[in-house]
């Protein structure tokens, strides 16, 4: 009889939890800011409730020491930066970024001798836990050798300081190049997918203004239908079949754009005669004070998934509403843990913000709509461009 009411009540359990709803994987919604931006965006004008992470950059490298060092203005942003975002959300994690302005030969000088790297190790959590970050983020894309190694000692190590401190475990991340080789240099996925928690895939910067003075080309597009080589989705694919988890890997958001000067104002698509040596980027509060100002035309391009706009022999490519969801549902699609934007302080209103935060609550029938489209030259226009070297251009 007991044994009859036990197998009875494991099968209303069973029934029961069958029932309810399966919880969906945790979101990463993180977002850059740059102390610099302190001037005119104060850290207390962040809207916090839109980001799980929010990360402060940069911490600089001292080039004897190799211990972290930060300018007047970035002690006083960094310092306050944990406290003052947690007013308006308790529960967003702060973290602190290195590297993005330090010489990329003092990092390598530091990754490639022990002592060095203890030294590098042990002032970022020191300093990490002064200003009250949670974690640590490293934005270093050049002299791959080392950093396997790096990425090893530094997680021993904020393994063993969490064991003897009260404090939680100290979040380990980096930015890393769109694709998994930068200079012929292969990154050591085995160990980015074992001691990080995440990586954020940078933009491929192939197809800025400098590196296209005569076309008007696809900045931060989602997909390249000129291209096999450059585009989101093509660096992120190439670290999946690298062998880095899909939840290891968080997709670029840009809040900017780059601008190029058309040859003839009547042809302004994708891919026509332009000037575009000037490495001139906006930021999408500019952009769209422009576009409101002198009621510029926006065009989605639903190939590349990017937007563009012209105003007289201006051209301008950015990410706006449109292009800002695509990305989200794409990263949806391809189950990766979320996604980062750069930068928090470049945002409208916070339009592009909470486009991707609604785009995540929203689109929850599995409906992929962002489809990548065939690899095809530039048809829209009488002339089209091609493509350097594709090896040249992955090593970039």
């Amino acid at each position: 009889m007991i044994s009859k009411r036990i197998i009875f009540i494991l099968y209303i359990l069973l029934i029961f939890f069958k029932s309810q709803p399966s919880k969906a994987q945790p979101w990463v919604r993180v977002g850059y800011f740059f102390y610099e931006s302190e001037s005119y965006f104060p850290i207390s004008n962040i809207d916090s409730s839109l980001f799980t992470h929010l990360i402060c950059g940069f911490a600089d490298l001292n080039s004897t020491s190799y211990e972290l060092s930060l300018s007047d203005s970035a002690n006083l942003g960094c310092s306050m930066f944990t406290k003052t975002v947690k007013k308006k959300n308790p529960s967003v994690t702060t973290l602190l970024s290195i590297g993005e302005r330090t010489d990329t030969s003092v990092l390598s000088s530091m990754a490639s001798d022990s002592v060095h790297r203890k030294s590098f190790i042990d002032s970022s959590i020191k300093m990490a836990r002064l200003f009250g970050f949670e974690g640590l983020d490293l934005w270093w894309v050049d002299d791959m050798s080392n950093l396997d190694i790096l990425f090893k000692e530094w997680q021993d190590a904020i393994t063993l300081e969490a064991r003897n401190s009260t404090g939680s475990k100290l979040i380990l991340t980096a930015a890393v190049n769109y694709a998994p080789i930068i200079h012929s240099y292969n990154y050591s996925v085995e160990s980015i997918q074992q001691h990080l928690d995440w990586v954020h895939i940078r933009h491929c910067v192939d197809f800025f203004p400098q590196r296209w003075p005569n076309f008007t080309a696809v900045p931060n597009a989602l997909y390249n239908p000129s291209s096999t080589v450059c585009s989101t989705d093509l660096g992120i694919t190439a670290w999946i079949n690298a062998g880095l988890s899909a939840k290891k890997i968080l997709i670029f958001l840009p809040y900017f754009g780059f601008s190029w000067t058309l040859v003839n104002p009547k042809e302004n698509g994708i891919g026509v005669p332009a000037r575009g040596g000037a490495n001139i980027q906006g930021r999408y509060m500019g952009i769209k004070n422009n576009i409101n100002l002198y009621r510029a035309k926006v065009t989605f391009d639903k190939n590349y998934v990017v937007n563009y706009f012209t105003m007289g022999t201006s051209w301008m490519g950015f990410d706006d509403v449109e292009s800002i969801q695509k990305k989200v549902s794409y990263a949806k699609e391809k189950g990766l843990l979320g996604y980062f934007v750069w930068q928090v302080a470049y945002d409208d209103n916070w339009v592009l913000s909470q486009a991707a935060a609604h785009e995540l609550e929203g689109n929850k029938g599995g409906q992929n709509n962002s489809a990548a489209p065939e690899v095809k030259k530039v048809g829209q226009n009488k002339q089209s461009y091609s493509l350097v070297d594709e090896k040249a251009q992955i090593e970039r």
